[in-house]
């Protein structure tokens, strides 16, 4: 009977180390399956035969132990090493590794399965799949890239366009360089030569009269030229001389409106006329005087020293702001409208005066028209931030003050109202002593765009982006994680189910819930350590010829026992 043992011990070893051996040329056959985890055989030994029970100590004896001997062993367990597989790098936007305990979710003939291969294609329905042709489960997007509440197909319309979206609203950022020459005129010089002579009668220059009723300046009557007020309100500026019998020549002006229809009313001291002196070099040494109005928009100091007295013929002119050319500041943006045309919005600032610019907005006639108002005027503080804005001559009163203007264009698509922010503090539009520098820093609108291609984030959002730069997102992948990954049962194809002491799955979105990222164009490899595996496979080799010399020793000595009788 002992020796039966001894030889069923030995054939239970074999049989185990065998089965360990199994574990380890699967283990080495998968190592380069992607995703695969690798196995190991725990064993443990069988019931003990009892060949005498252990007894008690008495006062007089000691006690004694059990005598037990064993009758092998047998396969303890067969556990999977879930720990994480190196990553390898593809060109494949939908090869995903995990960084993480989660798996993926996938279908097939409905039942639910999961993963950690991540090697997925699209199918020619768009649905995200694997080798095997299940279906990676997660949440998909609605029209608005707002991601569903339900765990669905991941799938994607290969075909999906973007609408055309409508401008509302542009950003400007930048700098107006606070030492710009002014758009208001500060200077007006009246330059030339007038006649030295002594006439027989008063004379006029440049004719014979001066007719303020020429509006057109027909008969030339007089020099104009535009000037501008503070508020850069265009004028026309009248000048005209007289020289009376003794050969003294009188300087005269006249301020009108931009249509030159209607003077305006200078200071009341102001006589719109100035005698002039000339020195022994034929030299104007009359000193400039201010012209100025009531309200002071008009502003000027008019300068009469490039004026000349000699013996030539008389040819006068006037040079505004003579030394400072004042220069618009441009910036454009494309804008779009609901049919996604792209239109150029162009604003314009000019500088006014200390601290004030005025800003216009344009676009070209052939693409329609902007409503009036859509010019205004932008006022800053010592600071150099904007203080306060106006729109036409309103003042926006919202916080921030934007102006709006309304976008009608000529080709049938919808008006369209866009804010212009121009900022807040450093972040926006700014006065100071920088270069004069102002563009925009985004727009909200878009033209119809096709889808051109996918990303994953780490997040496992899909995300999609269209062929006019846009991206939105269209799905998001999601994971299962388990109480006791070991408890799923493999099915093949890289796939397992839950079982009944895997625990029930608990499905979250990449990230710090689940404790798992996502790695696109990368797939995680198997942790197979074939070193480790050969290793093991000595141990193997070497206990089952040990358990083979047990049994061949028994039966050696069975054999003797039955040579006893001969």
């Amino acid at each position: 009977m002992a020796l039966s043992n001894s030889l069923f011990s030995g054939v239970s070893g074999l049989q185990n180390l065998q089965t360990m051996m199994d574990v380890i040329g699967d283990n080495i056959s998968n190592v380069d399956t992607i995703g695969y985890k690798s196995s190991r055989v725990t064993f443990s030994d069988t019931f003990n035969n009892l060949i005498r029970s252990g007894t008690n100590a008495t006062s007089t004896t000691g006690g004694t132990n059990s005598f037990q001997i064993g009758l092998g062993m047998k396969v303890n367990s067969i556990d999977r090493d879930w720990s994480q597989g190196t990553t390898e790098t593809t060109n494949s936007s939908t090869d995903l590794a995990l960084k993480g305990n989660g798996m993926f979710i996938l279908k097939s003939n409905g039942s639910t399965y999961y993963s950690r291969a991540g090697a997925f294609t699209f199918d020619s329905d768009g649905k995200l799949v694997d080798s095997s042709g299940a279906v990676v489960q997660g949440k998909v997007a609605n029209g608005a890239g707002e991601i569903s509440t339900g765990i669905q197909d991941i799938k994607i319309d290969k075909s999906l366009k973007l609408p055309a979206i409508k401008s509302t609203s542009v950003s400007w950022s930048g700098n107006l360089q606070s030492s710009s020459p002014t758009i208001r005129t500060s200077i007006s010089a009246l330059t030339g030569n007038l006649k030295k002579e002594v006439p027989t009668s008063a004379q006029t220059y440049p004719t014979t009269a001066y007719d303020a009723t020429d509006t057109a300046n027909t008969n030339k009557t007089y020099n104009e030229d535009t000037i501008s007020g503070k508020d850069g309100t265009k004028y026309t500026l009248r000048t005209w001389y007289t020289e009376d019998t003794t050969g003294a020549w009188t300087a005269n002006y006249a301020v009108y409106d931009s249509t030159n229809a209607t003077q305006v009313t200078l200071d009341a001291a102001d006589t719109g006329t100035q005698a002039l002196t000339f020195d022994s070099s034929d030299k104007c040494s009359t000193n400039s005087l201010t012209v100025k109005d009531a309200s002071g928009n008009v502003n000027f100091d008019l300068n009469f020293a490039s004026l000349t007295n000699l013996d030539a013929s008389s040819s006068t002119a006037t040079t505004i702001n003579k030394g400072e050319t004042e220069s618009s500041i441009t910036a454009a943006e494309t804008i779009y409208d609901s049919l996604g045309n792209a239109h150029t919005l162009t604003l314009t600032f000019d500088h006014l005066d200390d601290g004030t610019w005025t800003w216009a907005a344009t676009i070209p006639k052939a693409d329609g028209t902007l409503d009036s108002p859509s010019s205004g005027k932008i006022n800053f503080n010592s600071s150099g931030s904007i203080l306060s804005i106006y729109q036409g001559t309103n003042q926006i009163s919202t916080t921030p003050p934007e102006p709006t203007i309304t976008f009608t264009p000529s080709n049938g698509s919808e008006s369209q109202q866009m804010k212009l922010d121009f900022g807040s503090g450093t972040s926006g539009i700014t006065q100071t002593s920088l270069t004069s520098q102002v563009a925009a820093t985004s727009q909200n609108g878009s033209a119809a765009a096709t889808l051109s291609n996918i990303n994953i984030d780490q997040y496992g959002n899909i995300v999609g982006v269209f062929s006019n730069g846009n991206s939105s997102t269209l799905a998001q992948l999601m994971v299962a994680t388990f109480t006791n990954t070991n408890g799923l049962t493999s099915v093949g194809n890289n796939l397992y189910s839950v079982a009944a002491n895997s625990g029930e799955p608990v499905v979250a979105a990449p990230g710090e819930t689940s404790g798992t990222t996502v790695q696109s164009d990368a797939l995680e490899q198997s942790n197979v350590d074939l070193s480790s595996e050969f290793t093991k496979m000595i141990v193997a080799q070497r206990g089952f010829e040990a358990n083979s010399k047990v049994i061949t020793t028994a039966d050696s000595m069975m054999q003797v026992i039955t040579n006893l009788i001969r």
